[in-house]
């Protein structure tokens, strides 16, 4: 049977904890308990970014990054969420990332399964969009199968050449 998995929130006090190196004080806020993947360079320059969007635009905040928590264990194993709020035409763009320590056991797809039932679930998202590089395989496997259409590329500041996947949120 394929893993279940629910998302906890990170509120901003536990992004300023652990850009703080507190995983204790960070899972107290967030209601669980949060690993050293949290606390990685990566992981901090998410939580500065996504910090910086929230105090741009507050409205963001039921979109954007939750940690995933396997179920019914209780283990966080990731995080995942959305670039931010449904853009003017109803889109979404997912994101999700499995601890190392997690991976090759299906968690990616069961937190890909949590994005789309949020996107589908809210009547103003009309589509959901994936933007991965060619070269992440795992990813490109993850998405493979949900219905998702290659419709373009872009160029990410961050990440490089990028292949845009989209599919309708219902």
């Amino acid at each position: 049977m394929p893993p279940a998995v629910r998302f906890a929130e990170l509120p901003p006090a536990a992004m300023k904890a652990l850009l703080e190196d507190d995983l204790e004080g960070a899972g107290a806020v967030a209601g669980v308990p949060l690993t050293d993947y949290f606390t990685t360079d990566d992981a901090k320059y998410l939580w500065r970014f996504r910090l910086a969007q929230l105090d741009r635009d507050p409205s963001h905040a039921p979109w954007i990054v939750r940690a995933a928590v396997a179920e019914p264990e209780g283990v966080v194993v990731g995080h995942a969420g959305f670039h931010g709020a449904p853009d003017e035409n109803g889109t979404v763009v997912i994101a999700y990332s499995v601890d190392p320590a997690h991976r090759r056991r299906g968690y990616a797809r069961a937190m890909l399964a949590a994005l789309l039932a949020r996107a589908a679930s809210e009547p103003s998202v009309t589509t959901v969009r994936a933007t991965i590089s060619p070269d992440n395989e795992a990813s490109l496997a993850t998405i493979a199968g949900h219905g998702f259409t290659h419709v373009g590329e872009q160029w990410d500041e961050e990440d490089g050449r990028e292949l845009i996947y989209e599919r309708p949120a219902r």
